[in-house]
C-alpha cells in the first residue's frame, strides 16, 4: 500500500468509500436513518469532487484500489478519515494519520483537531487525542453524536 496525494480520478472511488464506510458502522452506534443523514444514497459525486478538488486529501492505494483517505485544512483540523470496510483494522488509517503528521512540519501546523465519531473516538485516544467535549451534530433531520479531540504534541 502506498500513501499519494489525491487525483481527480479518485473522486467517485472515494465517495464509494465514504459511503460504504458510514453505512458499516454499527447499529449500536449509529441507526440506519443516522447513518443515512450523515452518507445519502447515492453519493452526491458533484458535490465531493468540488470538495475533493479544494481539499486535495491524501489517498491510501493498495494495488491501484483507493482503500482509504485522510484530509486536513490549514488550521489542523481533520475533517475527514476513513478507510474501506474490507480493508478496516489492517493499519491503514493510523497510516494515513502518520503521514498527515508527517506532512503537518510543512505547512506549519503544530496542532490537530477532530471531530470523532463513536467509533472513531479509541482510534484517535490511542494515538495521543483528548478528548474535548461532545457535540451534538444535526443532519438532515438526525442528530448525530461525535467528539471533539485534540492533539498538540505532533512535532
Amino acid at each position: 500500500m502506498i500513501i499519494r496525494n489525491y487525483r481527480a480520478a479518485d473522486c467517485r472511488a472515494i465517495a464509494d468509500l465514504f459511503h460504504a464506510a458510514v453505512h458499516a458502522l454499527d447499529d449500536r452506534d449509529y441507526s440506519a436513518a443516522e447513518r443515512e443523514a450523515w452518507a445519502p444514497t447515492p453519493p452526491d459525486y458533484a458535490a465531493w469532487q468540488l470538495r475533493l478538488e479544494q481539499r486535495q486529501p491524501w489517498v491510501a492505494d493498495y494495488v491501484g484500489r483507493v482503500v482509504g483517505f485522510i484530509e486536513l485544512e490549514p488550521d489542523g483540523h481533520i475533517d475527514c478519515l476513513y478507510v474501506h470496510p474490507e480493508y478496516q483494522r489492517q493499519g491503514i488509517a493510523g497510516r494515513l494519520l502518520e503521514h498527515l503528521m508527517q506532512e503537518t512540519s510543512n505547512f506549519g501546523i503544530t496542532q490537530l483537531h477532530v471531530e470523532a465519531s463513536k467509533p472513531a473516538r479509541a482510534f484517535f485516544e490511542a494515538h495521543g487525542f483528548e478528548l474535548q467535549a461532545q457535540n451534538n451534530v444535526s443532519r438532515r433531520g438526525q442528530t448525530l453524536i461525535n467528539y471533539r479531540m485534540h492533539r498538540r504534541d505532533i512535532a
